[in-house]
């Protein structure tokens, strides 16, 4: 079935990656507009590369370590993790939408068993890298404080006025 699966996304690789990309364009995602479409589709290439090599390998090492990879380098452009993690969605909901449309129900199951396994282990280490990183930077965003603070502002063990 994974061979199958490869093949698949092989031969409909152009229709996904063009699905992808479309998405994000609707999305207005700031970082990726003003990365132009030549710039997002190289970069969601090499995400389906990467999934495509998951698949051959039967390893998701490699995935993993790209999207650590690309953790660091958006962080470090300040791209919002939710942009980041936008661009996964995208390719994964692309290649379920072709999926759903091209393939048959007895062997949809496995295909996008296996799609999710592997962008859902990028998302992950994605996610967990760059949190990693703006912990480190304390950033604003990761500032749980105000979770608890109460209906008068003061954040609990905040000295009181």
């Amino acid at each position: 079935m994974t061979t199958e699966t490869a093949e698949f996304l092989s031969e409909q690789r152009h229709a996904i990656l063009q699905a992808a990309a479309a998405a994000l364009a609707r999305a207005h995602v700031r970082h990726y507009e003003s990365a132009g479409p030549e710039e997002v589709t190289r970069r969601l290439d090499a995400l389906y590369d990467h999934v495509l090599s998951a698949l051959a390998t039967q390893n998701l090492g490699a995935m993993i370590g790209y999207a650590e990879e690309v953790a660091e380098d958006r962080f470090d452009a300040r791209y919002d993790l939710q942009e980041v993690q936008g661009a996964f969605n995208a390719l994964e909901e692309a290649i379920w939408a072709r999926a759903l449309a091209q393939i048959e129900p007895s062997r949809l199951g496995e295909t996008l068993g296996l799609v999710t396994t592997i962008l859902g282990s990028g998302k992950d280490a994605l996610a967990r890298r760059y949190v990693s990183l703006a912990a480190g930077a304390h950033a604003p965003s990761l500032d749980l404080r105000s979770l608890f603070a109460g209906t008068d502002g003061v954040t609990a063990g905040d000295p009181q006025p």
